[in-house]
């Protein structure tokens, strides 16, 4: 996918942006760029982690930032096998919210906490 395909970027912050990094590349997300803070590179300044059909932007947690702050985020991923990327998250440190289950509304889906607390949906279910 092309980068300039990606029409929909989640914006969040984060406490640790690259463990949170590490979390998004092992739920399949890739890291596109990373901007660090020269003073102290350990600062995500500004982050890109694309996902096929869409995006997250966000970085380091900062005071005065108009981002929603760190845990406070909600995604819903739609995937051909949601229970295997499920089982990827909650293998890479994510809490269960919500276990894997058949829908009454159509598809199967299931949800999980980050580990910093945000709040992601996978399921099968792709709104009309």
């Amino acid at each position: 996918m092309d980068i300039t395909d990606i029409k929909h970027w989640q914006t969040m912050s984060f406490r640790d942006a690259d463990a949170m990094g590490a979390w998004l590349a092992a739920i399949g997300f890739h890291e596109h760029a990373t901007y660090r803070d020269e003073a102290d590179p350990s600062v995500v300044v500004h982050g890109e982690w694309v996902w096929d059909g869409g995006g997250i932007m966000g970085g380091t947690d900062s005071e005065g930032s108009p981002i929603t702050p760190p845990g406070q985020a909600a995604c819903y991923l739609v995937v051909d096998d949601p229970d295997a990327l499920f089982d990827r998250a909650v293998a890479a440190g994510a809490v269960v919210d919500r276990p894997m289950a058949d829908q009454d509304y159509g598809g199967r889906g299931g949800s999980v906490r980050d580990p910093e607390g945000n709040h992601w949906s996978f399921g099968s279910y792709q709104p009309r």
